[in-house]
């Protein structure tokens, strides 16, 4: 799935109850319509992209963005979520304009990996909105990871390098977000890490949330 025909293409996540399956199928239908969901949809072709695997064991990657995606530290006003999640609005379209991605898809990497908190700090030193490595903020020109714009369109634009990588597949570049690329392209696909796998789909949940207009 390119990232770039992601608004017009459904992405249609089917959540099992707790217990239940947490495969993700790729499916096509006859109109060349493209679902992803958790059971086979009937009368399409459908490709297993993720198994779940709750035991498998991470690498030191994917151990580190999993980290970055659970802030240590950041001031969380209690009843003020839903005004802190819409307060970066202008700059996640901007961003989304600038590097042609979904800004419902910026969005729900945001909401994972910081729930929109512009303080947040890692444990193993992920920083700001878009859980930047100051590595990865250096290089895509990001002075200040505190400072919201610029973490927002830091982290955009390696969601485009990542996307260019990969050729917009919309899931193989939110698994490299968290598990690095070279995880990616040494599994061929997305990397079977618990942890990664779940990040992909918190991702993708938020993102068909967003595109359907609910906010939280």
């Amino acid at each position: 799935m390119r990232i770039a025909a992601a608004l017009v293409l459904s992405a249609l996540i089917l959540w099992s109850p707790p217990g239940g399956r947490a495969d993700v199928y790729r499916c096509e239908g006859k109109d060349g319509s493209l679902t992803f969901t958790n059971v086979k949809a009937p009368n399409q072709r459908c490709v297993l992209l993720m198994k779940e695997t709750p035991k498998a064991s991470a690498s030191s990657a994917a151990r580190s963005r999993s980290a970055a995606s659970r802030p240590a530290s950041g001031s969380v006003t209690p009843g003020d979520e839903g005004q802190r999640r819409r307060r970066y609005d202008a700059y996640i379209e901007e961003a989304a304009r600038l590097y042609q991605l979904p800004s419902e898809y910026i969005r729900a990497i945001v909401r994972v990996e910081s729930d929109f908190v512009p303080t947040a700090v890692s444990r193993v030193g992920a920083l700001g909105l878009m859980q930047l490595m100051p590595q990865t903020a250096r290089s895509m020109g990001v002075t200040d990871p505190f400072d919201p714009r610029q973490n927002i369109l830091g982290g955009s634009r390696y969601l485009r390098v990542l996307a260019n990588r990969f050729e917009g597949d919309l899931i193989l570049t939110t698994a490299a977000y968290n598990a690095g690329g070279g995880a990616v392209q040494r599994y061929g696909g997305i990397p079977p890490f618990a942890e990664t796998q779940r990040y992909v789909r918190r991702v993708l949940e938020h993102y068909q949330r967003y595109r359907s207009g609910f906010f939280d």
